[in-house]
Order: structure tokens, then sequence, then C-alpha cells
């Protein structure tokens, strides 16, 4: 289900964007590619990366913040609850 496409970055952004986070795109040094700001609720991604890079980063990013599920459209939570699945096979493949 994963697509490495600016439409799917598109969506990735909406599920932040509509649980209250700002995406802002930025340069920097940025060891894993973003930084977040948790006090302002903002996301700051390396604006060097490729659509990969951002796909990625926001896939392993978003299960790890405080997602409000209920603010976002159907579409949205269905594309969250798929990333916060992998996520948690993720963790137990490594255990």
């Amino acid at each position: 289900m994963i697509k490495y496409t600016p439409a799917f970055v598109d969506k990735l952004e909406n599920v932040l964007s509509e649980s209250g986070y700002v995406v802002r795109y930025e340069r920097g040094n940025f060891q894993s590619g973003w930084c977040l700001l948790e006090q302002r609720s903002v996301v700051v991604l390396n604006k060097f990366l490729n659509t990969e890079g951002r796909v990625n980063t926001l896939v392993d990013l978003i299960p790890q913040l405080n997602i409000k599920f209920d603010k976002l459209t159907l579409e949205s939570q269905k594309l969250y609850d798929f990333l916060s699945h992998n996520a948690l096979k993720e963790e137990e493949k490594s255990d």
C-alpha cells in the first residue's frame, strides 16, 4: 500500500495537518531527516529529501506522534490504522 508518489506524501501530510501538526520543509543538518518541535506541534523535514525519503520519514514518524484519531477524515483514519499496525509488526519482528 505504500506508494512513493507526491500524492501519497500529500496523504501523509494530511494525517498530520488534520491532527493539528504543521509540516515544514527546511534546510538543516537533520541526522534522521526530520525534527519535531513538540511544544508547537511542528514537524520539520529536510527539504532535500526526495519523494521516497519523504514517504519513508513520514511513515516512520506518524506512529510515534500524538495523533488525534477522532479529528481525522475517514481516509486519513484508514491510512493511520495501516501505518500503526505496520509499526507494531515491525516492533514485533525486531524483538
